[in-house]
């Protein structure tokens, strides 16, 4: 398990430089071995309060399409990632912040957190893919109101909508994710991941389709791997499984 903490005091805004850092260690992650999780989440008592507007008051159309162009990117590779990537959001998550929860798998809140699209209210929209993942998760009117309203969230609510997988005491989100991240690095790697692709890649597709890519993943990641020996094994010796990722 690897945590990436946002660190741009006071509200770990995203500016380009930290967008950059972020990209990085994405990059860095995809990379690593023995990967189970990742867990998401900002230093001090912000998860992200997304773009610093003081910066993009500054650029002009050809710099904005190469900085909307790069987060998009940056998040689908961060979307992309083999194992689960897992949300801790302390504070507020909103705009471009909520737009990265938006591309992790799973979404953890502080009962004091907001969440919200409050982009209209400064002449701006998203543009780092709120538009589109946000509607697949909370469906399209709940997800045209979020954003042309620039309304924030209370956890509570944004759990009742489907925005959060669950909400826990403000502080306790890190331990909450930490949790969560361990009972995921405990199961099969190769079954997680096909699992993650089937479900990601299905979302698009007919039903047809979707069916058929998974029972393609099951039958080429799945039933070849000595994992799912060893959890056979396992069941039948009354044992946890000690999976190896093969």
């Amino acid at each position: 398990m690897e945590i990436v903490v946002l660190q741009n005091p006071p509200v770990n805004a995203l500016s380009t430089a930290v967008l950059a850092d972020l990209g990085r260690a994405v990059d860095e992650l995809g990379h690593l071995d023995g990967l189970r999780a990742v867990i998401v989440t900002g230093d001090g008592t912000y998860f992200s309060a997304g773009a610093d507007l003081k910066e993009m008051a500054t650029i002009d159309l050809a710099r904005a399409r190469e900085i909307v162009a790069g987060g998009q990117a940056l998040l689908r590779r961060l979307e992309g990632l083999p194992v689960p990537v897992v949300a801790a959001i302390n504070g507020l998550a909103v705009g471009g912040g909520l737009e990265l929860a938006l591309a992790c798998d799973l979404r953890l809140g502080g009962d004091a957190a907001k969440l919200g699209a409050p982009e209209v209210s400064y002449g701006l929209m998203p543009a780092y893919g709120g538009t589109q993942r946000l509607p697949r998760l909370v469906g399209p009117a709940k997800a045209r109101e979020l954003v042309f309203t620039g309304a924030l969230l209370p956890a509570a609510e944004a759990l009742r909508i489907g925005l959060l997988n669950r909400v826990v005491p403000s502080g306790q989100e890190l331990r909450a994710a930490r949790d969560v991240a361990h009972t995921i690095a405990a199961k099969a790697p190769r079954a997680v991941a096909a699992a993650k692709r089937a479900i990601a890649e299905g979302l698009d597709r007919p039903l047809s389709e979707g069916l058929a890519y998974e029972s393609e993943l099951f039958l080429t990641d799945v039933m070849p791997s000595e994992d799912l020996r060893e959890g056979l094994r396992a069941f039948g010796e009354h044992r946890p499984p000690k999976f190896t990722g093969t």
